[in-house]
């Protein structure tokens, strides 16, 4: 007698066995207050997570934080006069403590545990209210300089964990630096500009026509606007921005 095997119901069956595992023997624990985590996957209190500061108000281009919304699809003064060549972006936080902390923890000290919680976060905020999902997530590259240092890139580590979350294919090959670029950290906007023209390069054939670029925090969209600018004109059709928080364009 042959069995018949549901591979789906077995994997989500394997899945929920593992995090019953890792919530008893390994329970999660809270990234910020050290307390218990609110799911057997989430290194984050429900607390905590109420305190966090959503970008709930937002340009529906850049996500530039408002001050208020007529409808919900309110543009900042800088879209209205120069729109950039990506064509919205998502920003689940404003880059304020304790999302600044968990960021610069990721970023700076080699805290990748911090990925799995910020990509969670981000993957939560992306999936509210979309209809229409990306074919391909690609995170922002970093120079190889840094990341020879670093030893990571931290975009890299957050667009692992939404390919995981949102079952959207990533590539980190897409996409290469073409030459060394200071960090952007502390550069005036039109400097951010000038060191980001013409650093990169696609590196080969685009599989899908609506693309999101993944990366930790926007600032003046400078990097992104590079990106998409030559994303479009190897034949993409669409490209979002997808970050865990969003800097003042003046930080």
């Amino acid at each position: 007698m042959r069995f018949m095997v549901d591979v789906a119901f077995l994997r989500r069956t394997m899945r929920g066995v593992a995090n019953l595992a890792l919530s008893t023997f390994w329970p999660p624990t809270c990234v910020l207050c050290g307390g218990r985590g609110s799911a057997p996957a989430q290194d984050l209190c429900g607390a905590c997570e109420a305190d966090l500061p959503v970008n709930s108000v937002a340009c529906a281009v850049c996500a530039e934080p408002l001050a208020a919304a007529i409808d919900g699809h309110l543009r900042c003064g800088l879209c209205l006069k120069r729109a950039p060549r990506f064509d919205a972006a998502v920003a689940a936080y404003r880059y304020a403590y304790p999302i600044d902390h968990l960021v610069r923890a990721l970023k700076y000290q080699s805290a990748i545990v911090q990925a799995r919680v910020l990509g969670d976060l981000l993957a939560n905020r992306v999936r509210t209210g979309r209809s229409e999902f990306p074919g391909l997530l690609i995170p922002v590259p970093l120079a190889p300089q840094r990341f020879r240092s670093r030893g990571y890139n931290q975009a890299l580590e957050l667009a692992r964990r939404l390919e995981m979350q949102l079952r959207i294919p990533m590539r980190a090959d897409l996409i290469m630096r073409t030459r060394e670029t200071v960090e952007q950290v502390g550069l005036g906007q039109k400097e951010r500009r000038r060191n980001i023209r013409n650093a990169f390069a696609i590196a080969g054939p685009l599989p899908a026509h609506h693309i999101a670029l993944v990366d930790d925090v926007i600032t003046t969209g400078s990097t992104a606007n590079e990106l998409a600018r030559i994303l479009k004109r190897a034949g993409a059709k669409r490209v979002e921005v997808w970050a865990v928080a969003r800097a003042g364009s003046d930080a």
